[in-house]
């Protein structure tokens, strides 16, 4: 049977735990790193087709900053993280103390894209922590690779290995919320996390529940 049916909303409720943890972690570095007041949570954590991945994305041709690395270990898979042009943009003019920055205007700077990178590093390994501290599994990312590409063009590399064992992934909504802006101002960011096939059953017999 294929994990997707064999995934009930408890498995779903526990993965949502370890992504708020790992949230927690992630605001905890950006606020240091940005200097003010973030708050991360996650508002919710479903197994997606890859087309809904596309579409959570913005559609194929849409252009997104996205951060991918690989989960090396004892439950081997791949982790994207997505953000907005302009969220991503935000992000490394503060970083950097540059309003001039933007991913809207190539070519970028090699320090932005360094920031990026340290970015997507930040928070890939918050999650990837999370994970690894709930399951006691030995889980190691490798060094992050970071795209501005059309979604279609970014998630289809990352998929090529993968989607000939499987058509789904789970995401995790990631809400980011700057201190002085409103709840409605919130910008939301994806993680989609795709665990090598043999690594669901490996996760949650990990945390005692079984697949």
């Amino acid at each position: 049977m294929a994990y997707e049916k064999k995934i009930s909303s408890m498995h779903l409720d526990i993965l949502k735990e370890i992504g708020n943890i790992g949230a927690g972690h992630a605001a905890t570095a950006l606020s240091t790193l940005l200097g003010k007041k973030i708050d991360m949570k996650v508002p919710c954590v479903q197994i997606v087709t890859f087309d809904e991945m596309m579409d959570m994305a913005g559609g194929p041709d849409n252009v997104v900053v996205s951060v991918f690395l690989r989960i090396e270990g004892e439950a081997p898979g791949s982790m994207f993280f997505l953000l907005p042009l302009e969220q991503a943009s935000m992000y490394i003019r503060t970083m950097l103390q540059d309003g001039s920055f933007s991913f809207s205007d190539p070519p970028y700077s090699e320090l932005g894209l360094s920031a990026m990178q340290e970015l997507g590093n930040i928070l890939s390994g918050s999650y990837l922590t999370s994970l690894s501290d709930f399951t006691n599994l030995k889980l190691l990312p490798s060094v992050p690779a970071l795209s501005v590409d059309m979604a279609g063009a970014i998630i289809g590399f990352g998929l090529l290995e993968i989607s000939q064992e499987s058509d789904y992934a789970i995401v995790i909504d990631t809400a980011l919320k700057e201190e002085e802006f409103e709840e409605s101002e919130s910008v939301k960011g994806h993680f989609f996390l795709l665990p090598d096939p043999d690594s669901f059953e490996i996760i949650f017999q990990s945390l005692g529940v079984k697949v």
